[in-house]
This record gives structure tokens, C-alpha cells and sequence, in this order.
């Protein structure tokens, strides 16, 4: 290439930089200094120091309206601000404010989970149950294979359920949904179990027995849920005492012994086995067999026995594995 040439084609690119370089300068000075107040307000977040993150966050905005995740995260600050049940308005406010910048977020990037997410938890955090609820429903439309979220949601309910029966459907619903999509993973049916035995008032004792049968089928050597049947039996005789007829009351007693037994067998260092086989002579056989209460107390006293020393055993165990590790760590 010619000298002149060349000189020519440099004059055209000084031109076009010289006709170009307003607009461009300014656009690329506005997103530099947004990307730098980004940067100090993400290090302020982390840090945990929000009211410093939330005043760089907006800074970045204003150079650059398009920077998504300082929406995001403004309204991520807002929230770590806001204190659930404080009604004062600079606390409803900053409510307001995260609600805000989490919709523009959400605006933005309508399927990112993390975002609705959060929505969901910040609604939850103000009582509007609706609100939420639609964000958590949300959040399994876009993620329906994750189980996780089956059991976020199965949780969002038992917080509102309390006296309210169609919320706790809605509640097991989830539980059992989850089921339905791996009926083969034992988790499945532990969240069910633990939820059936959490109902208030009364335990649903039958359902929750039903899924620790599941899982037992699955895991038939597993002594941890055959004393978790045995515990299972042994409430329902106890706490339903009043409820249930003798012979009702004797099977599950049957049922509770034939199981603790089966357990401390499989396991005999699990000292709460011995603890609950003391409780089911003490409090239930001795109670339905009032001729024989004096044999059955003494068994009590037994198994008492075996629990504590199967426990000083336990706890010396214990005790040894943690000075081990700590001369571990010192070396």
C-alpha cells in the first residue's frame, strides 16, 4: 500500500473517531462509572453492609438503567433491611422498595428462578400470603423437576396453615406430589411422614405409620425407622388413650414392643429404643394390664436401665472421637 493511501485512509478513520467519539465517550464513561459503583456495591453486600450497597447500587443505575442484576441486588439490600413485623414506616418502606426493585429485576429476566425466589420469601416475610403463594407456584411452573421446591412450598403452607384446612391439603398436596414424581426415593415419603406426625392438634398418626412402612420396605434393615414405627405405635396408644377402644389400644402396644424389640436387636447402641420400651411398659401396658402392673414397671425400670448405660457409653464415645479430632486439628 502507498504511502498516500495510507495517510488517506487514516484521515477518514480520525474523521469518523472525531464524529463518533461524543456519543460513544459518553455512553462508554456512563458504563464504566456504572460497572465501577457496581463493583463497590457488590463488595458492600457481601460484606453484609447494605445501607452502603443500596446508595452505589442506585449510583450504578443512574449511569447505566439497564444493569439488571443492581436491580436484583438493590432490591436484595432492601430486603436484608427489612425486619418482619416492625410496622414503622421507614421499615414498610424499605419493604416497598425491595418489593420494587425485585419486580424490575424480574422484568427483566422473567424465567431466572432466583428472583422469584426471592419475591416469594419477601411477600412471605409481610403476611401477604397471596403474593407469595403465587411467587412460590411460580417458581415450580418454571422448575418442576427440581424436588426441592416441592418441599419449599409444602413449607410455605405449613407456616399458614394452623386451624386452616384447606391450606394444610394444600400443604400435603405438595408432600405427595412429590411422591408421585419419585416414588422410588425414600426422602420422599420421610417429608410426608414428618409432616403427617406434625399436624396439630392431634397427629395423624395412621398416615405418617403408613409412610414409615414405605420407607422400611426399602430400607428393611434399617433400625432407625423400625424404632421410628415402634415411636409411631407407641404415641397413638399413649396420646389417644381416651379415644381408643382396649383391644385398639393393646394391638398398637403389641405392635410398638414387637418393633422397639426388633430395633434394639438391629442396633443395640441406640440408647432411645431402651428409653421408648420403658415408656411403653410404664405408661401403656402397665395401664392396660393393671393385674400385671408391677411386672411391667419393673421391666421399666430394666430398659431405664440399659438406656443409661448404653448412653455413658455413647457419650464416652463421643467424647473420645472429639478429643481425637481436636489432637488432629493441633498437630
Amino acid at each position: 500500500m502507498s504511502r498516500k493511501m495510507t495517510i488517506f485512509i487514516l484521515s477518514i478513520l480520525i474523521v469518523a473517531v472525531v464524529f463518533f467519539t461524543p456519543s460513544c465517550k459518553k455512553l462508554n464513561v456512563n458504563q464504566l462509572r456504572a460497572n465501577h459503583h457496581f463493583t463497590k456495591a457488590n463488595n458492600h453486600f457481601t460484606e453484609s453492609q447494605y445501607r452502603l450497597a443500596i446508595e452505589e447500587y442506585e449510583r450504578a443505575l443512574e449511569f447505566n438503567p439497564e444493569l439488571t442484576l443492581a436491580y436484583r441486588f438493590l432490591g436484595e439490600s432492601y430486603k436484608n433491611q427489612y425486619r418482619a413485623g416492625d410496622e414503622s414506616p421507614e421499615n414498610l418502606g424499605r419493604a416497598e422498595k425491595a418489593i420494587e426493585n425485585l419486580n424490575l429485576a424480574l422484568e427483566k429476566e422473567p424465567t431466572n428462578i432466583q428472583i422469584v425466589h426471592s419475591l416469594g420469601d419477601m411477600y412471605d416475610r409481610m403476611q401477604r400470603f397471596e403474593d407469595a403463594e403465587g411467587m412460590f407456584l411460580r417458581v415450580l411452573e418454571l422448575d418442576p423437576t427440581n424436588m426441592e421446591n416441592y418441599y419449599v412450598v409444602a413449607g410455605f403452607y405449613n407456616r399458614y396453615a394452623g386451624d386452616h384446612e384447606e391450606i394444610r391439603k394444600k400443604a400435603e398436596e405438595m408432600y405427595l406430589r412429590r411422591i408421585e414424581l419419585d416414588p422410588d426415593n425414600h426422602q420422599g415419603y420421610a417429608y410426608a411422614a414428618q409432616f403427617y406426625d406434625n399436624v396439630r392438634p392431634i397427629p395423624d398418626f395412621d398416615r405418617a405409620y403408613a409412610m414409615h412402612n414405605m420407607i422400611l420396605g426399602m430400607k428393611p434393615d434399617d433400625a432407625l425407622m423400625m424404632f421410628t414405627i415402634g415411636v409411631n405405635r407407641f404415641n397413638k396408644a399413649y396420646r389417644l388413650q381416651n379415644l381408643l377402644s382396649r383391644q385398639e389400644r393393646i394391638a398398637l402396644a403389641d405392635e410398638s414392643e414387637a418393633t422397639l424389640m426388633k430395633s434394639a436387636e438391629m442396633d443395640p447402641n441406640y440408647p432411645d429404643t431402651f428409653a421408648y420400651i420403658n415408656l411403653l411398659y410404664r405408661n401403656v401396658h402397665a395401664v392396660l394390664f393393671p393385674e400385671r402392673s408391677e411386672r411391667f414397671i419393673r421391666e421399666a425400670d430394666r430398659y431405664m436401665e440399659r438406656y443409661s448405660q448404653v448412653r455413658k457409653r455413647q457419650l464416652e464415645r463421643l467424647k473420645l472421637e472429639e478429643e481425637l479430632k481436636k489432637g488432629q486439628e493441633e498437630r
